[in-house]
């Protein structure tokens, strides 16, 4: 059975730093890419960032670049997010999926692949002083 377990969110200053880990069963992470989306209210979905052990891909949007730097253990099937610096615009909703590759840059802008698998209910991550 296929599943994929967020946590480590939680309330913050800004400036400060939290790590997100993403759990995974059923499958490993040579399978496929793991991505980082988030969803504040009343905003849309973002793809944050994204890994492929595959190929070694990975993707950062602008918005978290240079900040967020996502990793992996396999044996522990675990995808980190490690959130450093981060901004009240960082508030939101950080859920996990399995993807079919990483988000690219195409001549005609991003290009996302295809979410295979979500994860739970997702980690709560809140900035604010």
């Amino acid at each position: 059975q296929v599943q994929l377990v967020e946590s480590g969110g939680g309330l913050v200053q800004p400036g400060g730093s939290l790590r997100l880990s993403c759990v995974v069963s059923g499958f490993t992470l040579d399978d496929y890419a793991i991505g980082w989306f988030r969803q504040a209210p009343g905003k849309e979905r973002e793809a944050v960032s994204c890994m492929r052990r595959s190929d070694g891909s990975t993707y950062y949007s602008d918005s978290v670049k240079g900040r967020f730097t996502i990793s992996g253990d396999i044996a522990k099937s675990t995808v980190y997010l490690q959130m450093n610096s981060l901004k009240p615009e960082d508030t939101a909703l950080y859920r996990c999926t399995a993807e079919s590759l990483c988000p690219y840059q195409t001549v005609y802008g991003i290009q996302a692949g295809t979410t295979l698998f979500t994860g739970g209910q997702g980690t709560q991550v809140t900035v604010s002083s």
